[in-house]
């Protein structure tokens, strides 16, 4: 069984505040079932943008999230970024995004990244 959104989301946060990295919600989606985004900022101008991997990729069915690198490059622009997410937003007005602060670029998924596009 997967967890709800917000719940996900308030642990993540907890999890990056723990390890002394900021992260904030930027986006506040549907608290039981917004896909959610996670930009990790490099605070050198850089980012990269991780949102869910389709369903059909993880045949685990354990419920764990699954997630995959939106873009090609290792990193992209904040430019580019909010495109991508204005697409995805045409799709799901329920959609969360997280903005975490990493110069290593970690994103500290309790699962694994499974796929980059």
């Amino acid at each position: 069984m997967r967890l709800k959104s917000e719940l996900w989301v308030k642990a993540y946060l907890r999890r990056r505040a723990s390890h002394g990295q900021f992260a904030a919600v930027v986006r506040r989606g549907d608290s039981d079932a917004g896909a959610i985004y996670i930009i990790i900022n490099r605070l050198d101008g850089t980012l990269t943008l991780y949102g869910p991997a389709p369903g059909g990729l993880d045949d685990s069915g354990d419920g764990d999230r699954q997630w995959m690198r939106m873009h090609v490059p290792d990193a992209i622009r904040e430019a580019e970024s909010a495109t991508i997410l204005d697409r995805a937003r045409s799709f799901d007005e329920d959609l969360w995004v997280i903005e975490v602060e990493d110069r290593a670029g970690h994103h500290a998924f309790a699962g694994t990244e499974l796929a980059k596009m």
